[in-house]
């Protein structure tokens, strides 16, 4: 494990730090030199060849034992200056290749280019609108939570007020403040009070009785005294059983 961090922290370091810096260096010279200019671009060349391959490449041949290793001696021997193997490799092996594969890997670039360009603007418009309609499904599902939270803090507002006389119930309310406002309180009776007021209406009521029975018997005696001498024995009795039935009638005197 320590051995392949160790072989990337290399490689990283020969095969492309290194160059990199010499490879400025050579364009920020007061003399240029156009074999070196020249010698770094066919470096880079090769360095992006194999980058490519080895993305694929790592898959199947990682296994085997020294791949590191070996992969790190590939690069110092194309830039070190005793072995200068980019120059053999791009001129023997890559430019020869290309040049006659020129043309179709050229079409096939720009045929991949242009799907590549239509690919990602399918996946944008697509991308946008999804995430279009997941805002406003967010933005909706938060305006359902609010009006939810509002109704509840309404409902129990309105649990905790007072309930409001209904407009049916008004009117009898001011029945009964009127009556009331009308009629006022009585003081309370006593016991005592009562039966003296019940024992008073009874004599009252005794007296007129008594009284009426008086104008009566006076009114019959009249009229037997203006008649007495006009009628026959036979009414004479009628009348005084008539008579004592009235003094009979009459209530005694307490």
């Amino acid at each position: 494990m320590v051995g392949d961090f160790i072989i990337r922290f290399l490689v990283l370091l020969f095969g492309y730090a290194y160059p990199a810096f010499e490879c400025f260096k050579s364009v920020e010279k007061n003399n240029v030199d156009i074999e070196e200019i020249r010698f770094w671009c066919q470096y880079w060349i090769i360095i992006a060849l194999v980058t490519v391959c080895e993305r694929i490449g790592d898959i199947f041949l990682s296994w085997l034992p020294m791949y590191g290793e070996v992969k790190l001696a590939f690069f110092i021997y194309l830039w070190h200056p005793k072995t200068k193997g980019t120059g053999y490799i791009y001129d023997t092996l890559l430019k020869p290749l290309v040049a006659r594969h020129e043309t179709d890997i050229e079409r096939k670039l720009q045929e991949m280019k242009a799907r590549g360009w239509d690919f990602a603007i399918y996946y944008w418009n697509n991308c946008t609108e999804l995430g279009q309609t997941k805002f406003f499904e967010a933005l909706q599902y938060l305006a359902r939570q609010s009006g939810k939270f509002t109704n509840n803090n309404s409902e129990k507002s309105n649990g905790d007020e007072p309930s409001a006389t209904s407009p049916n119930e008004l009117p009898s309310l001011a029945k009964n403040t009127s009556k009331n406002s009308k009629s006022p309180p009585r003081p309370p009776t006593t016991p005592g009070s009562s039966t003296i007021n019940r024992e008073v209406a009874v004599s009252q009521k005794s007296k007129r009785v008594q009284v009426h029975l008086n104008e009566e018997t006076e009114s019959v005696t009249a009229m037997d005294t203006d008649n007495s001498t006009n009628l026959d024995p036979n009414v004479n009795e009628k009348l005084h059983q008539f008579r004592t039935r009235l003094r009979r009638s009459k209530p005694t005197q307490q």
